[in-house]
């Protein structure tokens, strides 16, 4: 009796590991920043600006989805992730966002050889999808720009602003999240480009 009983768990546990190591594996999803790019300016200001980095804390520095849970509680989401780090994304796209508008004469990206009278730097100090409440999922995101002359001993920002934007997320889904990141972030850039092309700024 005893033999059968031993024969018997050991034809479940042999089951119970084949079916662990058949069992497919989890997907991990990727997305990217891709927000509507904003209008072309009425009147640029007649100067060369360079878009240096946006940086972002370091709660939301790494590629993967970050969701609030609580007033002092986060986790991550290791299957749902970002394709390359935000700071990378933001820059990019604050970027293509202020090419298109042109509030400047004259745009160029990071490490560009071209020479600019302005740079645009910017802090990500909130990036997230806020599921405290969970009918009412948002998408979090807030970002300082920083707009200072180039050269010169004086390095001091003569413009700052820090645009905030809490976006509905249908669901809360990572695709309804990435979606509402986007609507965020294009919100925050089309108005960014207004503000830069109509800033009183001091001759150089």
């Amino acid at each position: 009796m005893k033999i059968r009983i031993l024969a018997a768990l050991a034809v479940v546990a042999f089951l119970a590991g084949c079916s662990a190591v058949t069992r497919p594996a989890p997907v991990r999803q990727t997305f990217l920043l891709e927000p509507k790019m904003p209008p072309a300016a009425a009147q640029p200001q007649p100067a060369a600006l360079r878009v240096g980095v946006v940086n972002v804390a370091a709660p939301f520095r790494g590629k993967a989805f970050v969701y609030r849970l609580g007033d002092l509680r986060f986790e991550t989401d290791f299957y749902v992730e970002f394709l390359v780090p935000p700071a990378a994304m933001l820059t990019e796209q604050t970027t293509r966002a202020l090419v298109s508008a042109r509030p400047f004469a004259r745009i160029a990206g990071p490490g560009a050889a071209a020479d600019a009278d302005w740079v645009l730097d910017g802090f990500a100090s909130a990036l997230y999808a806020d599921t405290r409440d969970a009918g009412k999922p948002v998408a979090e995101l807030s970002i300082t720009y920083y707009l200072t002359p180039v050269g010169g001993a004086e390095q001091t920002p003569v413009w700052t602003h820090e645009y905030t934007r809490h976006a509905s997320m249908r669901d809360g889904s990572a695709v309804a999240y990435a979606d509402a990141l986007n609507v965020a972030f294009g919100e925050i850039v089309a108005e960014l480009a207004q503000d830069l092309a109509r800033t009183p700024l001091p001759k150089r």
